[in-house]
């Protein structure tokens, strides 16, 4: 089953455009963004050939390019402007950000300045404020949310940025936000009058890494789920269970002892020895919790561990991650596209990239005629669907070697 075939008793050509579609490429990933912008350049044009297609004619329906002609120039002072080259006068606008963006380099009048990403927030706020009153309507892909790891505040003497984000961008005319695979869902809370959607990037990850490794096998004696610890059991718990897989995690457990601030992390579940291990966090940042785990998986049995993370950060650099993978410690890093990644790291042998360019297309198509999208973002269906093809792949495969055997 196709990962964009989801919503098969909805007839695409029924709904009417909110209005043409234009993309803004706030993003040091511009050929990402060109990638998604083809894609659905594609999706339309065949559509479009369609003889029951009422809209087909619709100005701005198909175009060979929906990015839009913009610029973000920065002076000398840090300061900075955002300027838009063609109107986006009744245009249904997507604004497509990556935050976490860092291969970026300005001169500033005291040296070289790396954009972080308050910088990269404040360009957004600049085109959003430049959008405003002019668009029909805007929409923010922003797929790692900005200041949204933290799921509670550790003291009311401390600044809770996510919640002031989402209220800025509402502020600012935003009316659909889509975020992918957010570390907690309850940031909707913040601002429950602007449409939040949550895609989540499981079933891409998991094809992608069949599509590697054919022989990782998804079946209870051969494969198991396992959480790095208790905060992100839920994420793995979503796998094991529409993967059918058992399912193990790491817990802290205080012991009152020096070092790693009086805590160990205790292993609880399934004996590990001769499986292969899907470890599944929501990002990596440093490694350090990834190592801290496989290391411990391995030092018990473990076969090949595969770290799966929509994000992976890198904070660390790449050298630590080169240095594990010769010695066994992994198997292979398993991420989206969605955010930057160095040619560095594109071209490392243990990393391995799920393309999320058709599943954005697909999602700015489906939201510009107000196409429910809830079978599209959610990978329950799809990873069920992929599941039971690989049952009935491996019941052709025994039938093989049964008859090779008579």
């Amino acid at each position: 089953m196709s990962d964009l075939d989801v919503s098969k008793d909805f007839k695409a050509i029924t709904l009417a455009p909110f209005g043409p579609i234009g993309i803004i490429s706030h993003t040091s990933n511009k050929d990402f963004v060109q990638r998604v912008s083809d894609d659905l350049s594609i999706r339309r044009k065949r559509r479009s050939l369609r003889p029951d297609n009422v809209f087909a004619n619709t100005p701005g329906y198909y175009r060979e390019n929906y990015v839009f002609d913009s610029e973000l120039i920065r002076f000398q002072t840090g300061e900075g402007k955002f300027s838009i080259g063609e109107s986006a006068r009744g245009h249904d606008i997507f604004v497509i950000t990556d935050v976490l963006s860092h291969n970026l380099e300005i001169e500033l009048t005291d040296g070289s300045h790396v954009i972080s990403p308050d910088d990269q927030y404040m360009d957004l706020l600049r085109i959003l404020s430049t959008l405003k009153g002019k668009a029909k309507r805007v929409n923010v892909i922003m797929p790692f949310v900005y200041e949204g790891r933290r799921e509670k505040l550790d003291s009311h003497r401390e600044s809770y940025d996510c919640a002031d984000m989402l209220k800025k961008l509402y502020e600012l005319g935003v009316s659909n936000l889509i975020v992918f695979d957010p570390h907690d869902e309850r940031i909707a809370n913040a601002v429950p009058l602007m449409s939040i959607e949550m895609p989540r990037c499981q079933f891409k990850m998991t094809s992608t890494l069949l599509n590697k490794f054919g022989s990782l096998r998804l079946d209870k004696e051969s494969t198991l789920v396992v959480s790095p610890d208790e905060t992100g059991v839920s994420r793995a718990i979503f796998y094991a269970s529409n993967l059918n897989l058992p399912l193990s995690l790491f817990y802290r457990k205080y012991t009152g002892k020096p070092g790693q601030n009086g805590r160990i992390f205790e292993y609880l579940g399934e004996d590990v020895t001769g499986m292969d291990i899907l470890l599944i966090d929501d990002m990596i940042n440093s490694g350090n919790t990834m190592f801290r785990t496989a290391e411990q998986l391995k030092a018990a049995g473990a076969k090949d561990i595969y770290c799966l993370a929509p994000f992976a950060l890198f904070t660390n650099g790449l050298e630590e991650f080169d240095k594990k993978y010769k010695e066994g410690v992994f198997k292979c890093v398993c991420t989206t596209n969605l955010i930057y990644a160095p040619e560095e790291l594109q071209s490392r042998e243990w990393y391995l990239a799920a393309d999320m360019v058709p599943y954005m297309g697909r999602i700015i198509d489906a939201l510009n005629v107000d196409e429910s999208v809830y079978d599209l973002i959610n990978s329950t269906t799809r990873l069920q669907d992929l599941k039971s093809q690989m049952r009935i792949d491996e019941l052709f495969e025994d039938d093989n070697i049964l008859n090779e055997t008579n």
